[in-house]
């Protein structure tokens, strides 16, 4: 693994930031910034938000905020307010994630196209991530593939169709608490634990049209199976971007949200505040469009070839 200094990574972020604006510049996004701190927190079971007390007054509700895990709702209030393809590069926090590849506090890009689906949008991600490759002198390869077709293909497992006990038995040799594991987690663990870890360095790795389960905020399209017209983006086996058609029914979001909480409770996680300002948005009509999210700091390990975040960090969560 290669090893870099504090000076030359903090320099290769410059850098780096100076080709997305360039790039979006381009292509006529708008750079916008938005709150870090809100009223409402991500629901998603699978990751913990930070939060804080405000020690000020507050006119109604809880004084309690919460540090954003991307910028995903309020940039979505701004594209239904009419303000068009924009993006954000900043800061974001996800509690409890801290190792060789996770910090707390992190910078991610997000971006926005009215009118895309997620797979026109693909394209742009792949675009941006080679255009990063060559300011360090590299090229790689381009594999695209169904969720079903990796399974298939890696594994030789149907993920859509096969049994518990056939998900369970590629993983026997790891130990892992079984213990209120749903069929979903079997299948994230078969990606991280033996699919992941297996993708070439060289190469961008794309899995598209996910299990309607996993949708999060993508679109369900209907078919035999139902898929969630969502992809991820590998670089080698780091994960990058995060990809949607975004869900545009208020009533579809609440029902998402409100089954997220459903799976904390029992889990034996707090339930936590849903955006009320993300739903009013949807309802005034949320346009037609895409988004993805992706990690600069995985992005700059990939760029640099080392294994520790902290390597690209001028201060890490140890000495913060």
């Amino acid at each position: 693994m290669s090893t870099i200094t504090l000076h030359d990574a903090l320099a290769l972020r410059a850098r780096l930031y100076t080709l997305i604006r360039a790039f979006f510049a381009e292509r006529d996004v708008l750079e916008v910034e938005t709150p870090i701190l809100s009223a409402a927190a991500n629901t998603e079971p699978n990751i913990e938000s930070f939060s804080t007390l405000f020690s000020g007054h507050v006119d109604a509700g809880s004084p309690e905020r919460w540090l954003r895990t991307s910028a995903e709702f309020p940039l979505k209030r701004l594209l239904a307010a009419g303000v068009g393809d924009c993006y954000e590069l900043g800061r974001v926090f996800r509690n409890g994630e801290a190792g060789r590849r996770h910090n707390p506090e992190f910078t991610m890009l997000e971006w926005y196209r009215v009118g895309w689906d997620h797979l026109r949008l693909l394209d742009e991600t792949v675009e941006l991530v080679r255009r990063a490759l060559a300011m360090v002198g590299r090229d790689v390869s381009l594999v695209s593939l169904t969720y079903g077709e990796l399974f298939a293909d890696t594994l030789g497992i149907d993920p859509f169709s096969a049994s518990i006990d056939t998900l369970r038995a590629p993983l026997c040799n790891i130990a892992i608490d079984a213990d209120g594991l749903q069929r979903d987690d079997w299948l994230d663990l078969l990606i991280t634990h033996r699919i992941q870890p297996g993708f070439p360095s060289d190469r961008i790795t794309v899995i598209r049209d996910w299990p309607a389960t996993q949708c999060a905020l993508a679109r369900i399209r209907q078919g035999n199976p139902p898929v969630a017209e969502r992809f991820e983006l590998y670089l080698g086996s780091h994960e990058l971007a995060n990809g949607y058609h975004e869900l545009t029914d208020p009533s579809e979001q609440r029902a998402r949200f409100e089954n997220d909480n459903r799976r904390r409770q029992a889990r034996g996680q707090r339930e936590l505040p849903i955006d009320g300002n993300l739903l009013a948005a949807l309802e005034s009509g949320l346009p037609d469009c895409a988004g993805v999210a992706l990690g600069i700091e995985r992005l700059l390990m990939c760029l640099v070839g080392v294994s520790e975040i902290q390597a690209l960090l001028a201060f890490g969560f140890a000495d913060s």
